[in-house]
């Protein structure tokens, strides 16, 4: 019997799950309260890599990401993801150097640069630093147009995409989630998936689980479209910054964006000349605009991803990391739903971890 498997979310990780779910056979249904492409995925720096920050079963699962994406591009050929590389030097040089020296351990292609390198990187640095590191295995993607295309891609395999469409609850019973409560009534399923990103604080909220869930608020700028600045991404202390594949320079204080507090237009503004006076022909670009998006960040920092133990028919998939790891969790979350086999690159991310406490 074919399994039908409804997913809450048409941001890239509902819309990853929804294309390897069809892919392998399933009847899948799609439902967002937006537009498809999501609200974080929308306002994503977009940056596919296995950087600093996280410890090693976390970088192991992002690195195997990392590879999942030059599979999905294959599959997808709508994807283009651009592989230029990373330049990064925001952090203090002692950390620079440690996190150098881990990575490179771990097997990470990382290697130090000196100003005459960084320069050569990437020419349009005003200032170039003494010492960087470059990662030449690390991209970017479009966000919204990957997503669109994952989406398109399972329409083409039998998936139903139903947006917008807001989900109100989860209808439990017994303890099993059989059905979701929705603006046009309610849609029954053997599985739900939850891959609502800052919206599954508000969707768990009445049961017997509730993960919990951050969703700090990042600034973006963007702006208007240039003549090629950058090869690949710049991640200075000031900012990090990358140019789209349609030229528009896309930079926030980090990757994820900064918090701009209540006056967003005057910290774009800042920001924005912040990144024009980074480049030689930085004087030449022209503002945009900014974006505000809410980030999903689970209490300890690793991702949420798997069946809720202590309700049947109920599958999580959220994170922060959500460009990064949307082909990975598409791929081990189907076969999980599917065939129940679960990866061990998993371990870390069981929803257990929060039932246990």
């Amino acid at each position: 019997m074919t399994k039908h498997v409804l997913i809450i979310g048409a941001g890239i990780i509902g819309a990853s799950i929804a294309w390897h779910l069809a892919r392998a056979g399933a009847r899948v249904t799609v439902l967002d309260a937006g537009a498809p492409g999501g609200a974080a995925t929308r306002n994503s720096w977009a940056w596919i890599n296995a950087s600093w920050g996280n410890p090693e079963p976390y970088f192991r699962l992002r690195l195997r990401s990392m590879a999942a994406w030059r599979r999905l591009e294959k599959d997808v050929p709508a994807i283009k993801v651009n592989w230029a590389g990373g330049l990064l030097w925001d952090l203090p040089q002692d950390e620079l150097e440690a996190y150098a020296r881990e990575h490179g351990a771990w097997g990470y292609g990382i290697r130090r640069v000196d100003r005459a390198e960084a320069a050569r990187i990437e020419p349009q640095l005003r200032n170039p630093p003494d010492l960087a590191l470059h990662v030449a295995e690390e991209g970017s993607v479009e966000p919204l147009p990957a997503a669109e295309a994952l989406l398109a891609a399972a329409i083409g395999l039998g998936a139903e995409i139903v947006a917008p469409r807001e989900v109100l609850a989860l209808r439990e019973w017994n303890g099993r989630v059989t059905a979701v409560e929705t603006s046009a009534g309610a849609l029954e399923a053997d599985e739900v998936v939850v891959a609502a990103g800052a919206g599954t604080a508000k969707l768990t909220a009445g049961l017997d689980f509730a993960p919990p869930l951050d969703a700090p608020p990042g600034l973006l700028i963007s702006s208007r479209p240039h003549a090629r600045l950058l090869n690949g991404l710049v991640m200075s202390p000031c900012l990090h910054v990358r140019q789209t594949a349609t030229g528009c320079l896309l930079a926030g204080a980090d990757f994820g964006g900064s918090d701009p507090g209540g006056e967003a237009e005057r910290a774009a503004r800042e920001l924005f000349e912040t990144m024009r006076g980074m480049l030689k022909d930085g004087n030449a670009l022209e503002y945009s605009h900014h974006t505000v998006g809410f980030r999903p960040m689970p209490g300890d920092g690793y991702p949420i991803i798997g069946r809720v133990p202590t309700i049947d028919g109920l599958y999580l998939a959220v994170m922060h990391s959500g460009i990064t790891l949307a082909p990975v969790v598409g791929m081990f979350a189907a076969e999980e739903i599917l065939d129940g086999r679960r990866d061990p690159l998993l371990k870390p991310c069981g929803p257990e971890r929060f039932a246990a406490k």
